[in-house]
Parts: structure tokens; sequence; C-alpha cells
């Protein structure tokens, strides 16, 4: 089946301009760019999808975007990559939190789904609960099944076009970096166990130690957030380096060994993961693994605007940064 992302490969135009010429968009094209789309798509024998511009023509000029919690500076981030994305677009956007219940998830679904949204994207882990994760497909494919669109940011579960980042090979990296800087004693603030961006980031950290031949690290869980990692903190008993599964959890950490009169990085070393741009002014400064979660919204949303014809899945690399927070031992 010819798919739209050949037709917009064949023309030499993006996704989202192949997608507004042959699914009905409101959005105008230059003639031109239009003449080169609609040429590709005679040349490759493309069919619309039906469905999809029947939405397009009917429904409202709102994004529906669905998140975790926006008091989490990932979560804002990524909502204000997508929102700036929208207003390009000259779309609105209707934002919900679900305060990481899977629930509320579904339920948001469900009434963006009435409300006629053009897309939802949803924002955040899924969580290690199959039949969860079974009831939200389905009421994502009964609004796909009526011409909407949909993308998400986290794992690749949902069979919509996803950004996924990759959370276990970003953990490895920083793992290796600590050790080459001669840490050997560590523990991890690994988040809710069911949560599985937190499985993910503590399996990989764990999985590249142990390929280096290095004790198996201390491993706390406890909530995915500030609180979390002030409360995980008190149980890491002789580690030197630290690792918090993201960088609000290691924001608490260090507020915790503050408060204890434990010094970072002289007495402990601690490192997070996301590179949370407002965290940045953080004394020491943060070690983390570095996600370009503004990009990740704006693409995601862009994904959202494409038909589903073809599922697209878009892995993006963490980057270790390396700063005050962790000693070097060497």
């Amino acid at each position: 089946m010819v798919t739209l992302e050949d037709v917009a490969k064949q023309a030499g135009v993006s996704l989202a301009t192949a997608s507004r010429v042959l699914n009905g968009s409101t959005r105008q094209v230059g003639a031109t760019l239009r003449a080169r789309v609609e040429r590709a798509a005679d040349e490759l024998g493309y069919r619309a999808n039906t469905a999809a511009q029947t939405l397009a023509r009917g429904a409202s000029n709102v994004i529906g975007i669905v998140v975790h919690d926006l008091t989490d500076p990932y979560f804002a981030a990524l909502a204000d990559g997508a929102m700036r994305a929208a207003a390009g677009e000259r779309l609105l956007v209707m934002v919900g939190t679900t305060h990481r219940d899977p629930e509320q998830e579904i339920a948001y679904v469900s009434a963006l789904h009435a409300q006629r949204v053009r897309a939802v994207l949803l924002a955040g882990s899924r969580v290690a609960d199959p039949e969860v994760t079974g009831r939200l497909i389905a009421e994502l494919d009964a609004y796909r099944a009526s011409g909407g669109r949909v993308a998400c940011v986290g794992q690749d579960l949902l069979g919509a076009n996803t950004v996924a980042p990759a959370n276990r090979e970003g953990a490895a990296a920083l793992a290796r970096a600590l050790a080459g800087l001669g840490h050997t004693r560590f523990a991890v603030l690994a988040g809710p166990p069911h949560l599985m961006t937190a499985a993910d980031r503590c399996a990989g950290f764990v999985s590249a130690l142990r390929e280096l031949g290095l004790p198996e690290p201390l491993v706390v869980h406890g909530p995915f957030d500030r609180d979390g990692g002030y409360a995980a903190a008190a149980r890491t008993g002789e580690a030197t380096c630290v690792f918090a599964v993201n960088d609000v959890m290691a924001v608490g950490a260090l507020a915790a060994y503050r408060e204890r009169g434990l010094r970072v990085p002289q007495d402990v070393s601690v490192a997070g993961f996301d590179d949370i741009a407002t965290l940045r002014d953080q004394v020491p400064a943060l070690t983390t693994v570095r996600l370009p979660l503004k990009d990740m919204g704006a693409r995601a949303l862009e994904l959202a605007l494409t038909t589903d014809e073809g599922v697209v899945v878009e892995q993006v690399a963490g980057e270790v940064v390396l700063r005050e927070s962790v000693r070097d031992l060497r």
C-alpha cells in the first residue's frame, strides 16, 4: 500500500505538508507545493484516507494534549513545545493532566473524542498493566475509527505515531560515564516499579554496571517526583554515587543530603535524567542525561497531525551531560 509518507518523499515535502494537501486540511499550501504533492500522489497511485478527510473538514481546530503532571517541568517542556508548534498551525490546544492516574488518561481520550478534537497527543510513560493499556488502545481505536489522529511521547505500545526517548540507552551511557570517573558504589532512586520509563532507566543503568563488572547498585523505589527522591535518599546506604531516574527526584535527593549535612559532590555524587531547563541553575549543577524536550513535543504534534497510515516511531537519543554534582575520583 502506498502511504502518505511515500508521497511526501516523492514530492520532497514534509509529511505535514502532504497531509494538508491530500487530507482536506483548512491550512493553505502554496500552489507550487500543492502541485508537486498532487503529481506525486498520481504517480504513486495514492488514495487518501476518506475518514481522515471527513474529520479534517468537520472537526474543530483544537488539539488535545494529555500529560501526567503539569507541575513536573518535564511535561511542561513537552507541552510547551507542542503548543508552540500548534500555534504555528493556527490551532488551539486543550491540556489535561492525569496526575499519573491511567484511568483518568482513558477518560480524557473519551472526552476529547466526544469533543471531536482534530488530534490527541499523549505524553507520558505507559504502566506495566496490560489490561489498562488494552482499554486505552480500545478508546484510541474508537477515536481513530472516526478519523481522529493520535501521537504519543513515550513507549511504542499504543499502535500510534510515537516519539520514543531512548531511556535504557541513555541510562546505560550515564552509568558508563560515571564509572569512567572512578565510581564503583552506586545507588539508584528507581521510581515506581510499574512505571515503564522509570523501570527502563533503572534497567539500563544496572545492566551497564553489570557489563563493566561493577558491584550491583542499591535500588530504592519510591514516587516519581521531588518528594519521592527526598525520601529515597535516606536509604542509599554507603553509596558514593546516586542516580535518580529523573531530575526532579535528583533535586529532592540533593535537598535531603543537604539537610543531613552531606556535601555534594564531596561526600556523595548525584545524577539525574532529562536535563530540565528550569533546574540548570541548581547548585551544584546537576549531571544528567539531556533530552530535547521541547523539540520532542513539537515533533509529536507534527506526527499527530498526519494520518496513521504506517505508524511512525522515532527514537530520541539522550546526551550525557557531566556537571558539578558528580565528583571525579580518578
